[in-house]
């Protein structure tokens, strides 16, 4: 929502708006001249105003009821970046369940740090533009595709990559993947005829979206575009890019981890479909450190490292604890906390398979997300059965993340990688232990 006011500020557009609380994105808008309410309150509507809201919002919102009442249209946040990505410009889309944050930043990096001036409207901040959208005079526009909600059916990009396709989102997708399927399958179908469709190959579930529009990429089968070659080293990973049998460039990229290839491969595709100088743009690739939340490093105090990570699905944390390989002598502690009730209960078994290859984990209570809670799922029973599973110590700490940090930070020593691993609140894990920590050493000084 915050890249979607931005957007329109910069494109004119008189702003208005509220959150549950202040926050540097709050500040960002506010100082490009936006109105924003702290707290939902019914008087924070304007009556001329164009309503938009994210799935997030209930009927049951003060600001929606008032909307109503005084009969003005209401939008979800979709139809306004699904409007915007119509304003004539060259539309690159990212999707699928795992990684369309990564690739569309990525994407809209390597073509701002190129010269192109894209404009885009991203999932996530860009750390070395420390922004998550803009709007320029370039030829293209960049935008993560949801399909949490089914809203990616009102999109039609003129390429677009399909990461991967698994079950998620569970609580709207009643039938799993099949449902997942044939909601990208009407995506599909508004297309243009003359668009691209880019989807990874090995992946079972996106390489079954056979399409006309329909090229290729992959690591471990035949496709269009393949990753040969590929070296990880202990601070960049380096491979060669094959279009069709013919090599077309080598990659270097410091991001860690097997599906950073992946991410890095699908983005130059769709560059090199787009008709992009891939010359022209390839150094930059090397010089992208990840997007906000994506195995980021927050901080360091003695000799123990935090990072921070939106992971809350139970591939996505396989992939990020896998970028712990070759931090030799470290040890590592997971503290995840579970994102909505309706994922944990729906894949549950595949959660109590994902912290394997770690030292130690701690899972925090349940971040709700507007949902109900539901009788015996619960972060408790989950650490539990968690402990029968694994031989590593496993330990439920209650309470909000200042409480958790409290807990937590007497247990840490030197060479600890402490990892926070959620889409919510445990954002704010680090933040609390260095501030802990912080006060600790005015203690003791």
């Amino acid at each position: 929502m915050s890249g979607l006011a931005k957007y329109l500020l910069e494109n004119g557009c008189e702003v208005s708006g509220s959150d549950i609380c202040d926050s540097k994105y709050v500040d960002k808008l506010r100082k490009l001249g936006a109105t924003v309410h702290i707290g939902h309150d019914a008087d924070n509507v304007p009556a001329d105003a164009i309503v938009v809201a994210s799935t997030a919002i209930r009927d049951t919102n003060p600001e929606i009821i008032r909307a109503k009442e005084l009969g003005l249209k209401i939008y979800h946040r979709s139809d306004v970046l699904a409007e915007i990505s119509r304003w004539g410009k060259f539309f690159l889309g990212y999707s699928g369940t795992h990684g369309k944050t990564t690739t569309s930043g990525l994407c809209s990096y390597v073509l701002e740090k190129s010269g192109l001036k894209p404009s885009f409207v991203v999932g996530g901040i860009i750390p070395e533009l420390g922004i998550n959208a803009q709007s320029t005079d370039g030829k293209y526009f960049v935008a993560e595709l949801d399909e949490s909600d089914g809203t990616i059916v009102k999109y039609s990009p003129n390429i677009c990559v399909v990461n991967n396709l698994e079950a998620d989102h569970l609580d709207f997708y009643k039938d799993g993947l099949n449902s997942i399927l044939s909601t990208f399958e009407k995506f599909i179908s508004n297309m243009k005829d003359d668009a691209v469709l880019l989807v990874n190959n090995d992946c079972k579930a996106s390489a079954s979206l056979n399409s006309h529009k329909s090229l290729t990429f992959a690591l471990d089968s035949d496709a269009d575009y393949t990753a040969k070659n590929i070296v990880f080293s202990p601070d960049h990973t380096t491979f060669d890019i094959y279009y069709k049998g013919e090599f077309l460039t080598d990659l270097k990229i410091i991001l860690r981890g097997r599906h950073n290839v992946y991410n890095a491969l699908s983005v130059l595709a769709s560059l090199h479909q787009a008709g992009v100088d891939i010359e022209k743009v390839k150094e930059h690739f090397a010089t992208f450190a990840g997007m906000g939340r994506r195995f980021q490093k927050v901080g360091e105090f003695n000799g123990i490292t935090l990072y921070d990570d939106y992971a809350h699905h139970p591939t996505e944390i396989k992939a990020t604890l896998s970028s712990t390989a070759g931090m030799e002598g470290k040890h590592i502690i997971a503290v995840f906390q579970p994102h909505r009730y309706t994922r944990l209960k729906n894949l549950w078994n595949e959660f109590l398979n994902a912290f394997n290859g770690v030292d130690k984990v701690v899972i925090t209570d349940v971040y709700a997300a507007s949902e109900d809670a539901i009788d015996g799922i619960n972060s408790k029973r989950f650490a539990e059965e968690l402990d029968a599973k694994l031989n590593i110590p496993c330990e439920y700490i209650s309470g909000n993340m200042q409480e958790v940090a409290k807990k937590l930070l007497p247990e840490l020593k030197s060479d600890d990688v402490v990892i926070g691993l959620g889409a919510g609140t445990i954002t704010n894990l680090s933040k609390e232990l260095l501030k802990l920590n912080d006060e600790v050493m005015n203690v003791v000084s």
